[in-house]
């Protein structure tokens, strides 16, 4: 517990349950249907919804949307299956949309 104590951290927006570590942002040049996005390559305290294959921008992913644990507001979606090559670096990663998430410390 001890190293998570002033660790930059992300919490939902309207619980304030810490959902992931700054330490695990993958890129910030996601973009979501309501703006820019984060793609982390860990993310807690969330619960996933049906898998389910999805037109993106960058082509056909299997997904499902992510939700808070604590409060079940939803914050964005983990990338399960990625269909081109190109894109199989995003399995297993979330994207959570910037507006649904806020800095706090861990």
């Amino acid at each position: 517990m001890e190293d998570l104590i002033g660790s930059r951290a992300y919490c939902c927006f309207k619980c304030q349950n810490l959902v992931a570590f700054h330490d695990d942002i993958v890129s910030k040049d996601f973009q979501a249907s309501n703006g820019r996005a984060f793609l982390f390559s860990h993310a807690m305290n969330i619960f996933l919804g049906p898998k389910e294959d999805r037109q993106l921008m960058t082509g056909l992913h299997t997904v499902a949307d992510v939700y808070c644990s604590d409060c079940g507001e939803e914050l964005g979606w983990k990338y399960i299956k990625a269909y081109e090559e190109t894109q199989k670096y995003k399995e297993g990663k979330c994207v959570l949309e910037k507006f649904k998430i806020v800095l706090g410390n861990g």
